[in-house]
């Protein structure tokens, strides 16, 4: 059956306040994560065409700017660095067209009212993963590298590879910014009525020691420096949070 034939048969259904059979909730999910791999394919192509750019200019520059020695320890290294890159950014910049198709796959669950704010949830979903990007490239790693720098005796040089400080790089920015997605994910369970705001305030100490965790696996190694900066930002997204939520429960 073709996509647009698909759809219109949904739409159509949800007009006549019919509900999707399982076998349609699974045909629709088989061209969401179609329409999801091949914005993948687009960004990861888009991500390739400026590989040398990125690398070279935007994820080598904090370990240039803290000192740091990188070097190439593996036949093909650089190779496979590259396609990780390209991998990992076309994800980023495919970003909008995943979180659309995820929110079109749950369309069918939502109000009337509330399928039109999905084009906005999928604007500020991005901004907040944005956000949290943008802080590790130019807080987090910083600190993290200048840290890691110049730890240990001077008697021993502090040399890296380059696959390792690639996946530590990328791991940070992917994960602050999936961290950062919380308000967001506060937002729209409070509207389906899973998150209350008093439930959230109620449990701040719980939360508190659940965010020292989540920064300590978030950041690498040991570092403590790059764990309360982690962790700071964790709990000021914990409290605006709750502010959302608390919003989203009034309009509720």
């Amino acid at each position: 059956m073709a996509t647009d034939d698909f759809t219109n048969e949904l739409e159509d259904k949800e007009g006549e306040g019919l509900e999707m059979s399982f076998l349609d909730h699974l045909e629709e999910l088989r061209w969401r994560i179609i329409y999801s791999l091949i914005g993948l394919l687009v960004g990861t192509l888009i991500a390739w065409i400026f590989i040398d750019f990125l690398v070279d200019k935007v994820l080598l520059k904090p370990a240039r700017d803290s000192g740091a020695s990188l070097q190439n320890l593996r036949p093909f290294g650089q190779l496979f660095m590259y396609m990780e890159v390209a991998i990992i950014v076309g994800v980023i910049i495919s970003l909008p067209n995943i979180f659309y198709q995820f929110w079109k796959f749950l369309a069918p669950a939502l109000r009337k009212k509330e399928r039109k704010y999905i084009t906005s949830i999928v604007f500020f979903s991005t901004f907040c993963f944005l956000c949290g990007a943008a802080f590790a490239y130019y807080v987090m790693i910083p600190f993290a590298l200048k840290f890691a720098v110049q730890f240990g005796s001077s008697a021993i040089k502090n040399e890296f590879a380059i696959d390792e400080y690639l996946s530590i790089v990328l791991s940070i920015i992917v994960g602050a910014g999936i961290v950062f997605e919380l308000p967001m994910i506060s937002f729209f369970l409070t509207k389906i009525g899973i998150l209350k705001p008093e439930y959230m305030r109620k449990y701040r100490r719980h939360a508190i020691v659940v965010i020292f965790i989540l920064a300590a696996v978030l950041t690498p190694g040991t570092d403590p420096v790059s764990q309360v900066v982690l962790a700071v930002p964790l709990f000021l997204l914990y409290e605006i949070s709750i502010f959302i939520s608390k919003l989203a429960a009034k309009k509720n």
